[in-house]
């Protein structure tokens, strides 16, 4: 794997790394002993790229992955960014590491200072005078060009136009069972001859490596573009997949995160695919938008519920949340759907019954089905072996599920 997305196992933004054709570098440390080096590259007196590398702890990652996105497109009249600017937009971090956001703003004002300084260094009378720009090579026009926005835009359309199908597992409400869905019903599709790709982009809770046995599973690079983990026919990717060990966090904001989900969307390998499944967070927040935002021409979203009302009411802003973003609402799977107990055969509903079905009628959506509490679902989820392929009750839980998503091949 290649430093633009590991460093020593950890996991990194897209904005690290050396840069190449830059115009100014600059190296601090800081007083913990941690190192910082930033790179710029500067064009018509404005930082059109910023790139950084750290040795130091995972706070000094991320508080020079803000640093740097927030330097970019930035105006060297502007005021320099501060300690205090990268706290705030990083938020959450312990006081005891404040230093990081330090090291990150002197750093940066340390490579803009270079660059001040080497383009005066031709002053005549006393007045700073800006070089003739140097002719680009072959490389720096095409990376240039990489970091051109219409540019990625078109190398997204361009991979994304290899895939024929694309549908999102959304909830409002976490604990619902979505992760387990995505997997099952991605699963099922493999089992039905199609392609599948299977992207979680639930950043701060991965569960996909560990329903499917891939925790550990190491990353893959291939040409600078990522290669998803295969597992039979079924093309993953996760961010669990770049994480040191499975207890490490990942405290990103928003604009971190939908660089990354931009990532696993442009520079993911997927290749030819016939569905593409996305396991998104619980919410109308940053990672389902940015889905709905990159893939306009999605075919629509499963929304997972569980029964009762206080499921309900936030499942409900799922819907509406597609609705405003004309996002189709394939239907509505109620997971956690009764339980049967394996010795006298009584049903209990622990969750109650009939939540689902009666706000999908409400809503105007199609309900797709039931889910049952068996615990042969848990058993298959922790062992990382789909339920899809682990007995009879898949038929009747998924069905419609995968007659649905298949009815999208039927001609209109």
């Amino acid at each position: 794997m290649s430093d633009d997305f590991l460093s020593e196992g950890r996991v990194v933004p897209p904005n690290f790394g050396p840069l190449r054709d830059a115009n100014a570098n600059a190296r601090v440390t800081g007083p913990c002993g941690d190192t910082m080096e930033f790179w710029l590259r500067v064009e018509d007196e404005r930082i059109a790229q910023a790139r950084f590398t750290t040795d130091g702890c995972d706070y000094s990652l991320v508080c020079g992955a803000m640093a740097a996105r927030m330097a970019e497109g930035k105006k060297l009249s502007e005021p320099p960014i501060t300690k205090d600017d990268v706290l705030v937009s990083v938020g959450g971090i312990p006081e005891e590491f404040h230093h990081c956001a330090l090291l990150a703003s002197d750093t940066l004002k340390a490579a803009v200072s270079k660059y001040c300084m080497t383009r005066c260094a031709s002053a005549k009378g006393g007045q700073c005078q800006t070089r003739p720009k140097a002719p680009r090579t072959a490389e720096s026009q095409s990376r240039a060009e990489k970091s051109d926005p219409d540019t990625e835009q078109q190398e997204l359309r361009s991979r994304l136009s290899l895939i024929r199908h694309k549908i999102l597992v959304l909830s409002g409400k976490g604990g619902v069972g979505k992760s387990t869905v995505a997997v099952n019903v991605a699963a099922a599709l493999v089992l039905a001859g199609k392609r599948v790709g299977l992207l979680d982009v639930d950043i701060h809770g991965p569960s996909v490596p560990k329903m499917l046995g891939l925790e550990g599973t190491p990353m893959h690079a291939e040409d600078g573009k990522m290669l998803p983990v295969e597992i039979g026919s079924l093309r993953v990717m996760s961010i669990g997949f770049l994480l040191r060990k499975q207890d490490d966090a990942v405290i990103w904001r928003g604009p971190m995160k939908m660089g990354v989900i931009k990532q696993f969307l442009k520079d993911v390998l997927w290749g030819e695919l016939d569905y593409l499944i996305v396991d998104a967070p619980p919410g109308t927040g940053d990672e389902p938008l940015s889905m709905c935002q990159f893939m306009p021409d999605a075919d629509g979203a499963i929304v997972v519920t569980t029964p009762q009302d206080v499921a309900l009411a936030a499942v409900r802003k799922s819907i509406t949340f597609c609705r405003q973003l004309n996002m189709p609402v394939l239907g509505v799977i109620e997971n956690m759907s009764g339980f049967a107990c394996p010795h006298c055969g009584k049903r209990t509903d622990v969750f109650k019954a009939g939540g689902g079905e009666k706000m999908a009628t409400e809503m105007g959506v199609p309900f797709l089905g039931r889910i049952p509490i068996d615990p042969a679902i848990g058993e298959a989820c922790d062992s990382g072996r789909p339920f899809a392929s682990a007995g009879p009750h898949c038929a009747n839980a998924l069905s419609r599920v995968i007659a649905s998503l298949l009815h999208l091949d039927e001609p209109a």
